[in-house]
Formats: C-alpha cells, structure tokens, sequence
C-alpha cells in the first residue's frame, strides 16, 4: 500500500500538482518526510500538509479490526480450507475439524510408536469416497525407510470401513489411489518434490504424506552449514506446496536425546536439578524432536508420539487453535483408537518433551541439527 501513487488518491489537484512537481510520486514517498520537511519542501501551510497527510494515510492505511471480526474471518477461512477428519473425536475436536488444509502437520515420535500407522489411516481416509466422509481424492506418499505396507493398510480398512471395503473392487480402486514414492538419498527426494506440483492436479492429489523428512538428512552424509542450508531450502518448498495446494500435508519426524548441555538452555530449568545424578537420569531419559528449532517453527500442527508408564498417547503439543493436550491410545486391526475423547491439559515442559519408555530407536544427531 505504501508504493500506491498520489496521483489514484483522489487529492485536491492544488496539492497533487505540486507532489509531482517536487517528484513525490508515491504514499511512502510522502510518508518518508516529517510534516514540517514536507512545509518547507511544498512551500505551503502546515494546515494543508496535515490535511494531505491525513487523507494519505485514510488511503494507504489498511481499516482497523475487531477480535469478533477476524474470528469470523477465520472461520470462514477454515471453512474454505477444510480438515481431513481422522475419526478420532478427540482429536477432531480439537483441531476444529481434523488435520487441516494449507499447513504442515508434523508427527514426531521414535521407531515403533505409531506414526506411520497413523498415516495409513489418513491415507485411506483421504481416498475414502466422499459419501461416507473421505476426500475421493489421490494420496502421494513418500515412503523414505520402506514401512509402508499396503497389507496393512487394508487390514486398516477392512476393520474401519467394512461397508466400503467389502464392495467389491472396492479395495482395489483406494489403493490404486495412493502413489507411493521411494526416495533412497535427498537428492531423489528432492527431485520427488519438483515433479509433485505438477501431479497434484493430474492425478486429483488430496494428501501429501511425508515419512520420513529426518531419516533422509541423517543418511545422506551432508554436514554443517551445507546439511542447514538444504533442510532451510526443504521446509520453503514443502511449506509452499501446502499453501499452493490447499491440501494437508503430514510430515513425519524422528526423535534425538536431550543433552545436560542443551537442557540448561531454558529458563524453566534451575541448575540445581541438573547438577544432581537423579535429575541428570531424569533429564537424559526425555527425547525431543529431530531437525531443530526452524524446522519446528515451520510447522503449524506439531503431534508428539510417546510412551509413558506402558501407555501410548499423543500429544497435542502444537497448535494455534487448542490448548496442549494428550490423548491415551492403543494401535488395533483398524489403526490407532483413542481410549477417551476428552484430552489432558498439559503445561510446562513437558509439553514438548517426548517420553520414551520401552522404545530404544532413537535418532542421535549432531549439533547442527538442533539449532
């Protein structure tokens, strides 16, 4: 708004001949000026540089807004959006709707946890036809360590949905919707991603499934600033994919230790508790999520995956629109199931936190993966 030209605001022509004498041209031209430079530059009345500026600013300046309004106009836009029901109700709730269109949602846990079990559901889901509530659409699935199964995914379906499974050729038009990537170094990945733009809209594209974005920079032997460099790159494209296609895309992420050194670096942690043996244990014993800090801020939906006392839950630990909370859950024949609906409140650090009782998979990056 600040590059709009005088000449389109409507000025008295008095003022505006003058402007373009003294080749002010634009609204930020004026803006750029104090009033009293403005008098001496115009050689006119402070009266009529005030009344100048004023009408400038009306123009240029975007209307203010109410709270009540943008609400309303959030509303709108995630109804224009939409969500991708996971059919956990909990859950749903929650996220208004499901996993949402137009952002990244990140699944971080360890190995074994349920991630992927979960994106085979949403897999189905997505290509579920729209009369019994899915997107009727194609899913692109990039499969970097090879734990897709589609023997599962259908076991998934058959338990979720044997309405639609038990149709025949049913099961066999889904499947043939989901197109699954198998990228073996970041360089293919990252040709993947160039050629998924152009087949979002050939092939009716209504999920872009990412599993896993960590496991391909820990293998592929980059280091440092270069390694930072390509996950910055990374996270634009995927972050732009979303916003360009209005789909929901889910990336999943593994899970490195938490160093004495690192956990001294925020403030809700007083030394004392680190300098003892028992808090040290304590400490070392909690995961956080691979891939840093950038990459965590790029991520609108954050789901964490963890294990405590021989219970599974997921974290609801990011989001702009619900406050943290956890679910317990359980994997069964038809995918994950929610033991409740209602959610725990959580505060503090554990929020982000990821425990991780009875799992040994976990990721160890270098120091430059955590900032």
């Amino acid at each position: 708004m600040a590059n709009k030209l005088l000449s389109e605001m409507g000025l008295p022509k008095s003022i505006a001949n003058i402007f373009a004498a003294r080749n002010l041209i634009t609204a930020k031209d004026v803006f750029s000026l104090t009033e009293f430079e403005l008098m001496e530059l115009l050689d006119v009345d402070l009266s009529v540089v005030t009344s100048a500026v004023s009408h400038i600013s009306e123009i240029t300046c975007p209307p203010y807004q109410t709270a009540l309004s943008l609400l309303e106009q959030r509303g709108q836009n995630e109804n224009m959006a939409g969500h991708l029901p996971t059919y956990l109700k909990g859950l749903d709730n929650a996220l208004c709707g499901g996993i949402p269109f137009g952002v990244v949602t990140e699944l971080v846990g360890p190995a074994g946890i349920g991630k992927t079990q979960f994106c085979l559901k949403l897999s189905l889901l997505a290509s579920l036809p729209s009369s019994y509530g899915g997107l009727d659409g194609s899913v692109i699935y990039i499969d970097t360590e090879s734990k897709f199964s589609s023997r599962r995914m259908i076991e998934i379906g058959f338990n979720s949905f044997p309405e639609v499974f038990h149709t025949e050729g049913m099961a066999q038009e889904m499947a043939g919707r989901i197109l699954v990537l198998r990228p073996t170094s970041l360089s293919e990945f990252t040709d993947s991603l160039h050629k998924i733009k152009v087949s979002l809209f050939q092939h009716g594209v209504k999920l872009l499934i990412i599993d896993s974005m960590a496991a391909l920079l820990s293998g592929d032997g980059v280091q440092g600033p270069q390694r930072q460099h390509s996950l910055g790159w990374h996270i634009s494209f995927i972050k732009s994919v979303a916003e360009f296609s209005r789909i929901p895309v889910v990336v999943t992420n593994q899970v490195r230790s938490q160093s004495r050194d690192e956990t001294s670096h925020y403030s809700f942690q007083e030394q004392s508790r680190v300098d003892t043996p028992e808090a040290a244990t304590k400490l070392d014993s909690h995961l956080v999520a691979a891939l840093g800090i950038h990459w965590s801020h790029a991520v609108s939906i954050r789901l964490i995956f963890e294990s405590r006392s021989g219970q599974r839950f997921i974290k609801l630990a990011k989001s702009p629109l619900s406050p943290p909370l956890a679910f317990p859950f359980n994997i069964t024949s038809s995918g994950i199931s929610l033991l409740n609906d209602d959610g725990m409140e959580m505060q503090g650090p554990n929020i982000h936190a990821i425990s991780c009782q009875g799992h040994n998979n976990v990721i160890n990056f270098g120091s430059e993966m955590m900032h």
